[in-house]
């Protein structure tokens, strides 16, 4: 299967902002990441990511964040700073 890099952006709710969402995911589906913007309040989390993988395996680790109650939305241009 081919691997795939996709940009995402994450929106952690209350109560996943202290949860290792990212790492199990990471884990599981033996996503690699690089994290290319965060901002984590007690309140909310929001990660920008690029996740890479196999497809199938990337496309399960977006269903499983989003079953965790993340949102996610991929990112339509790339980060510049």
């Amino acid at each position: 299967m081919e691997r795939v890099k996709k940009q995402l952006d994450l929106i952690f709710p209350q109560e996943k902002v202290k949860e290792p969402v990212i790492y199990r995911v990471s884990k599981k589906y033996d996503i690699v990441f690089n994290i290319r913007r965060a901002k984590v309040t007690e309140t909310t989390g929001e990660l920008v990511l690029e996740f890479e993988g196999e497809e199938g395996e990337v496309e399960k680790a977006i269903g499983y964040l989003k079953e965790k109650g993340v949102r996610v939305q991929p990112l339509t241009h790339d980060i510049v700073e």
